[in-house]
């Protein structure tokens, strides 16, 4: 295994993690698709409950 300095080891600890959050960002932006769709592709055409 490679060995990284204490310098590099710390600035990797103090950054965001990208990652995460852009697989978040996806995960809830499918979902508001997903529930848009369902909303306006299924509920509001069938119209109101008698």
């Amino acid at each position: 295994m490679n060995k990284i300095s204490e310098e590099e080891r710390q600035r990797i600890l103090e950054s965001s993690p990208v990652g995460t959050f852009a697989l978040m960002a996806a995960v809830v932006g499918s979902m508001v698709i997903g529930w848009l769709f369902l909303y306006f592709g299924v509920f509001i055409p069938r119209g109101i409950i008698n």
